[in-house]
């Protein structure tokens, strides 16, 4: 097992090894195969971006990790408790160390809940506070999150996106957790208000010691938020890296192609754009070997006979791809 985990940090705080999760599916008499044998860890403090195009997984794996969606197999270890093996009041109680804050923030919360019931929700769920004390409690989130308490009587819908947003945040801090899953938190939101979410998220990183997975189509966002980067493709993770060295040398064919989408902010500049030729497959029948072989620009026979070892290329980045050491040593370029 390859321990993907930053040496700064001896214990993760999450691992998690081999997950699978398969979706039956009766129309195609096959099941659907969202996440495929992910193994990666989560260090303490840090911030793990994860990416990738729709449809790969990410957000399966996320919900997967915190129980929200049953795995099919594996093992997953938040503070050196298995949660995939536990049930009943057990997983209750660690229901209070792992969160999350969800990608649409009117989807999210209940249109007939006002906000101190939602905030207040996971604490009549999991504590014996007092209505006083839970007020208080609510009223110090709100203004953890930027948000005056006197709006605790309003509904969700007489907030702003942004707003609604920062109270998703609150409930997922009510009971003080340890590792919260950002799941695509800022992609429903304007622009600027993206920027205002994710310097929310890193100040209370700071303060309360959170660790986070964030998961985003936003690669400039996650650049910025991230401590550590794993790219996912089609089930699989296929390249994870410090945010420098994944962002300044890419090693997989996939996460060049990826990076290379970017724009550049400036207008008498331009990135040269590498398009994939080729439909991503489908998760119900991928294909043999390494799953990018089909859209990728250099791929050899060797891709479609075996699947490629997930190696260590430098330290602390580590690639599934055959071809990956030819491109760190420069003898393999990708071209537009």
């Amino acid at each position: 097992m390859i321990n993907n985990s930053n040496s700064k940090a001896e214990d993760p705080l999450v691992k998690v090894r081999d997950l699978t999760k398969h979706f039956a599916s009766a129309r195609f008499g096959k099941a659907v195969r969202a996440v495929d044998g992910v193994s990666l860890d989560i260090n303490r403090g840090e911030t793990l971006g994860l990416v990738g195009e729709s449809g790969c997984g990410k957000s399966t794996l996320g919900r997967c990790i915190i129980r929200l969606q049953e795995p099919s197999s594996g093992d997953v270890f938040i503070d050196g408790r298995n949660v995939a093996n536990v049930k009943g009041a057990e997983l209750r109680h660690m229901r209070r160390q792992m969160q999350i804050i969800f990608q649409d923030p009117y989807a999210s919360l209940n249109p007939r809940m006002n906000v101190f019931q939602i905030v207040s929700e996971p604490l009549t769920i999991h504590t014996s506070l007092a209505k006083v004390e839970k007020k208080d409690r609510v009223a110090d989130l709100l203004k953890k999150v930027g948000l005056d308490p006197i709006y605790m009587n309003r509904y969700p819908h007489e907030f702003s996106g942004g707003q609604r947003q920062r109270i998703g945040i609150a409930r997922a801090l009510a009971l003080n957790p340890k590792f919260i899953v950002c799941d695509e938190p800022v992609s429903a939101l304007d622009v600027s208000v993206q920027a205002q979410v994710v310097n929310l998220l890193q100040d209370l990183q700071a303060e309360f010691g959170l660790t986070f997975l964030f998961i985003s189509h936003g690669l400039a966002i996650v650049e910025h938020i991230s401590d550590r980067v794993a790219v996912m493709y089609l089930g699989k993770i296929v390249e994870i890296a410090t945010s420098a060295d994944l962002y300044n040398q890419p090693l997989h064919p996939y996460t060049i192609a990826l990076l290379s989408a970017i724009p550049i902010p400036e207008p008498d500049k331009h990135r040269r754009r590498i398009i994939l030729t080729g439909d991503v497959p489908t998760p119900i029948n991928p294909p043999s070997g390494c799953r990018f072989r089909t859209r990728c620009p250099v791929a050899i026979n060797e891709c479609a006979e075996a699947q490629p070892p997930t190696d260590e290329i430098t330290k602390g980045h580590f690639v599934a791809c055959f071809r990956a050491r030819e491109i760190a040593e420069g003898k393999l370029a990708i071209k537009p």
